[in-house]
């Protein structure tokens, strides 16, 4: 089994954030285990790529994750140059 790279894990969780989710439900989706993720994540907490959502009524309970603008900018860029890649 191939190790993703950096960028693939970096895509997956931004995708998994479009909608808020929980840490639990993102370390799950992106399969990632919790060292990995706590790396990614925090990376990207700090450039602004993910935010804390302010959504106290959401389903899961908990505090909320939801890639911001910047974020969604990113993964456009890094899915189209996917696409280009992959010819």
């Amino acid at each position: 089994m191939e190790r993703r790279s950096r960028t693939e894990v970096i895509v997956d969780i931004l995708s998994e954030t479009l909608v808020e989710a929980n840490k639990t439900r993102i370390i799950y989706r992106a399969n990632l285990n919790f060292l990995r993720f706590k790396r990614y994540f925090d990376e990207l907490l700090g450039a602004g790529l993910i935010e804390v959502s302010d959504n106290p009524g959401s389903e899961c309970g908990g505090v909320m994750y939801k890639t911001t603008g910047k974020g969604r900018d990113l993964l456009k860029v890094l899915e189209k140059a996917r696409q280009y890649i992959e010819l």
